[in-house]
């Protein structure tokens, strides 16, 4: 069967119309991926399935029933995925050309000055960057913080007294999200017998998701950093501070120059 009467036919503007659905399909997917959505989207396409089923079969109760609920499957749609919605809309209306380079590089700069300092008493600690998949699916095992990011903050939170200190704390674009957080352990055999608890759930985090984890060691005090699902180990808080820079998608603002001098 020759493809060329559908080629004939075809204009620039529908390979334009495929190519953007199909970036919006993948964007939506980033978004719900490690989140409840995903088994709700599941739920969806199941009905929509038992309907055509139920259609094919004449089981007309069930057509009707399910017809009755797709007629505001809009509405259904808008209530049960409000959140993933509105996190959506602010991801559309951001781009590298407006992001506020100067709040998020602040953010990273408080992560590594309180790294800096449980790396010196060695406390150990998780903190882990969402980036573009959503980590809503593991910060309901944890504690809702929503606070600014500070130093004092995560230092108290990762205080050895503190009833969250074995747990992670997830930060979403620039805010606390949860603390106590429990993570999925990596069970890649190749991870080496020697890491603890806290780097092998900063792997796994990094194995299901496109997050950033940083770990100090309780042990040693090492800094370590974590993404797609591999580890660094052993580095120092200005090669930190370069990498979630970096990795965030923010440079920091502050002049080299200041850095060298007060650092």
């Amino acid at each position: 069967m020759s493809l060329w009467p559908f080629w004939k036919f075809l204009r620039w503007q529908d390979l334009l119309d495929v190519l953007i659905v199909s970036y919006l399909f993948y964007r939506v997917l980033l978004l719900i991926r490690g989140t409840r959505a995903v088994q709700m989207v599941a739920g969806l396409a199941i009905i929509v399935v038992m309907y055509f089923v139920a259609d094919h079969l004449q089981l007309l109760t069930l057509h009707w029933l399910l017809g009755t609920f797709m007629s505001s499957i809009f509405l259904v749609v808008v209530i049960l995925f409000q959140e993933d919605i509105r996190r959506a809309l602010m991801h559309m209306g951001r781009s590298p050309f407006v992001r506020v380079q100067t709040e998020y590089s602040q953010v990273i700069e408080e992560v590594v000055k309180a790294v800096s300092v449980m790396s010196e008493k060695k406390t150990g600690a998780l903190i882990v960057f969402e980036r573009e998949s959503g980590l809503n699916e593991f910060a309901e095992s944890g504690i809702p913080v929503e606070a600014r990011v500070h130093r004092d903050l995560l230092l108290s939170i990762f205080n050895p007294r503190s009833p969250l200190h074995d747990g992670a704390v997830i930060i979403r674009e620039g805010r606390v999200l949860a603390a106590g957080v429990i993570l999925p352990l990596s069970t890649n055999p190749m991870v080496g017998r020697g890491l603890g608890t806290r780097h092998r759930a900063a792997i796994g985090i990094t194995e299901v998701s496109d997050a950033v984890a940083v770990v100090v060691s309780e042990e040693t005090g090492a800094i370590s950093l974590a993404v797609s699902g591999r580890i660094t180990r052993g580095i120092s808080p200005p090669t930190l501070r370069k990498m979630l820079s970096e990795l965030l998608g923010f440079q920091s603002v502050e002049p080299w120059w200041r850095r060298r001098l007060f650092r």
